[in-house]
């Protein structure tokens, strides 16, 4: 009889931590700021640890430097439009493991899966939807880096 490996845990993480027991983060491309705080808001009382940029081209820097669990972004951002920065993500070495969440009021939903977003929401924002999005992002990366082991 084989002992359980002390790395893989059968009890079910709490809405939030990562596979490294910490926050995971989420970096949001938003221009609005009443949206902003509504995000963190929502995001930070689910668990999550929140960073925000308000253009493509500071999301993509800071995607490369922090390298979030998720990115979630607009469609029409300034710089760089989300789908060309979820593009740009999926494509560098450094960053497509990222997930991303595009949110947007645009009914683009199938332009958002080919340019190789993980999800797609429409806006208005919705808490419980966002919420359940993000989680399932969340369980999806941790399958993906189980999977990868």
């Amino acid at each position: 009889m084989s002992s359980p490996n002390p790395e893989v845990s059968t009890v079910p993480r709490p809405a939030g931590i990562s596979n490294q027991g910490q926050r995971a983060l989420i970096l949001v491309v938003e221009r609005n700021p009443v949206v902003q705080r509504l995000e963190k808001f929502f995001l930070e009382q689910a668990g999550y640890s929140v960073e925000f940029v308000s253009d493509g081209v500071s999301a993509l820097a800071r995607a490369r430097e922090l390298r979030p669990n998720i990115l979630v972004t607009e469609i029409l951002v300034p710089k760089l439009d989300g789908l060309s920065l979820c593009r740009a993500l999926k494509s560098d070495r450094i960053t497509r493991k990222i997930l991303v969440l595009v949110f947007s009021h645009l009914h683009a939903e199938d332009r958002a899966r080919e340019a190789g977003a993980d999800a797609f929401l429409f806006k208005p924002l919705n808490e419980q939807l966002l919420i359940k999005t993000v989680q399932e992002l969340i369980d999806l990366s941790l399958k993906q880096l189980g999977d990868d082991l």
